[in-house]
């Protein structure tokens, strides 16, 4: 049975912890204006929300919202700064206690690892295994059940305090998450069931923390119980691999009645098995062994997103450092791929931007 944590309280609301979590927030958004509003009196605000928390009389802020379209249409909810800084205290607190039950083969929001690590995991189980099920989950974070989220959480988390706080954190995030699909009945419900709160704003550090909270016991189920010897997780995006194709093909309908448990469904459209002799398209990239080129997709998207910039800034909407900021975090991106690829794209960029 699941080792389970009373005493957790104090240490969220200690000034330590909360110093440390104001500071982490604030980290590369200093210069953004609900960073420097904060700031301008740091001590005094921290205070109070230290206090609020002690008190029982803090509740999360309004979200902002804004869309992007890249990969595809999302709908993005940013928190208040002082909400945020509650977020990195609870993570701060939580994250170790949860992290040495989480599997290795899991990259997504998660130090030491991320999107790189797993491209070269998936690399490394190309040359092993000579089948590859490649899925995700449909629309995971508005489809993720408040009720359902709660009690994965309480499995390891006992104190009612901290209870309380995340679920006043889960509560104001109903109906903030973006298109659920709409109702999806699930073996068992009743209206009441689905009806239920659900959804996860993707802008949220505690939102990545709680997919890997709810997932980590599928990922559990997939190696233990589906005994599939190759797999690896990066958010709701799974790889699967075997050298038995049946196996995988049969691990689709136990990972499907597994996920039914927790009220989330494959992707149908998007589940598919193929040879890991095949390229395969995973992260925005394109992999086959050794070799690893970016994907048509992230090419496009990259020259949207250079060209919506150059409008930006020629209207004086950003200014030159975010353009290079932009581009250098692209390029980080693709360190993987090789460097042929990368000033072809660069070469087709320089065009865009000579138009």
């Amino acid at each position: 049975m699941a080792k389970t944590y009373r005493n957790l309280w104090p240490q969220v609301v200690d000034w330590r912890n909360l110093l440390l979590a104001y500071r982490r927030c604030r980290r590369r958004k200093r210069y953004r204006q609900p960073a420097t509003e904060f700031d301008f009196a740091w001590e005094e605000q921290l205070l109070r929300l230290q206090q609020e928390l002690q008190t029982g009389a803090y509740f999360p802020g309004a979200y902002q919202y804004f869309h992007i379209s890249d990969p595809k249409p999302r709908l993005i909810s940013a928190a208040p700064f002082r909400d945020r800084i509650v977020h990195h205290a609870i993570v701060n607190v939580l994250e170790p206690l949860f992290e040495p039950s989480f599997i290795d083969d899991s990259y997504a929001c998660r130090l030491g690892r991320g999107t790189h690590k797993a491209i070269q995991r998936a690399q490394q189980f190309q040359k092993r295994f000579a089948w590859c099920l490649k899925t995700d989950i449909v629309k995971f974070f508005p489809s993720v059940d408040h009720e359902v989220m709660l009690g994965v959480l309480q499995r390891k988390v006992a104190d009612p305090l901290l209870l309380r706080l995340l679920q006043q954190i889960l509560a104001s995030c109903e109906g903030v998450a973006g298109d659920d699909g709409g109702p999806v009945w699930f073996p068992g419900d009743d209206l009441l069931s689905v009806l239920r709160p659900k959804g996860l704003p993707i802008g949220n550090l505690t939102s990545q923390f709680f997919a890997n909270v709810l997932l980590n016991p599928v990922d559990h189920f997939i190696k233990q119980t589906l005994r599939i010897p190759g797999y690896l997780r990066y958010a709701d995006d799974l790889l699967l691999f075997s050298d038995d194709r049946q196996q995988l093909w049969e691990a689709v309908e136990g990972l499907t009645q597994r996920l039914g448990q927790y009220r989330l469904r494959l992707h149908p459209r998007k589940t598919h098995v193929q040879p890991s002799r095949c390229w395969l398209t995973w992260l925005g990239m394109r992999i086959l062994g050794s070799r690893c080129r970016i994907s048509q997709q992230g090419i496009h998207r990259f020259i949207r997103r250079m060209r919506r910039q150059r409008r930006e800034y020629a209207a004086g909407a950003i200014d030159a450092s975010r353009v290079r900021q932009s581009l250098h975090a692209w390029l980080g991106h693709t360190s993987a791929v090789t460097e042929a690829q990368v000033l072809k794209v660069l070469m087709r960029q320089h065009c865009v931007f000579s138009r």
